[in-house]
């Protein structure tokens, strides 16, 4: 009788230490299906001609991107100029750490790099090679193997490339957001408005194609639009 009872309090035992197991194996399951999605973000902005003019409003939008990214998230920015596909064009990038205080300091030094280019940048550049600048973001957002990608375009989209240099064939965007904001229209656009309209349909077109996610976001007080919040 005395062995039956031992070989039940035996069996009670193993079951409830595998009950425990089995909780634990669940709660930790349960925090690695929470936890936030890491997002990598490609800032391009156009520094060719008189699109200089703008670039406070990219200093806008970096700032609102460095306040909306955490620990874990990537971000860069480069300029597009007559040659964009080099790591030369890159003004910045990081991946924030995941102490908070180191994140903060990152974001910090980051903002001071951008705010020293847009100061010293004196004059644009002669052509604009887009194409480059995106082929060179596609790069780096994929490397950091982010779950939500991101290449934005601060850019009228007129591509105008150095002769000799050979952009005409597919980009490869397969699980990228791209999309192109503050698309100011040129004066040629006022003279037939299709000019800005074919512009922005070319682009769709090549994105798209590479398979990638194409939106227009010219209205930057919806920011909030821009990438997915957490």
């Amino acid at each position: 009788m005395k062995i039956f009872t031992h070989i039940q309090l035996v069996k009670r035992r193993v079951l409830t230490v595998t009950a425990t197991l089995l909780v634990s194996l669940l709660t930790l399951s349960g925090c690695d299906s929470q936890r936030p999605s890491q997002r990598a973000v490609f800032f391009l902005i156009d520094t060719s001609g008189t699109y200089t003019q703008e670039l406070n409003k990219a200093q806008h939008i970096m700032n609102y991107l460095l306040a909306t990214l955490d620990s874990g998230d990537s971000i860069a920015m480069a300029r597009i100029d007559s040659g964009s596909f080099s790591e030369k064009d890159i003004i910045a990038k990081t991946t924030f750490d995941s102490r908070p205080s180191t994140a903060n300091d990152q974001k910090r030094l980051f903002k001071n790099q951008i705010d020293q280019f847009v100061t010293t940048l004196k004059s644009g550049s002669a052509n604009t090679d887009i194409t480059g600048g995106i082929l060179q973001a596609a790069e780096y957002v994929n490397e950091t193997q982010a779950e939500e990608k991101y290449i934005l375009i601060f850019s009228d989209l007129e591509e105008d490339l150095k002769v000799g240099h050979i952009r005409d064939f597919p980009i490869e965007l397969k699980g990228i957001n791209v999309v192109a904001l503050n698309v100011t229209k040129l004066r040629s656009d006022n003279i037939d408005p299709r000019d800005y309209q074919n512009r922005l349909s070319h682009w769709q077109g090549r994105v798209t194609e590479g398979g990638g996610e194409w939106r227009v976001l010219n209205d930057l007080e919806r920011l909030d639009k821009l990438i997915t919040l957490r």
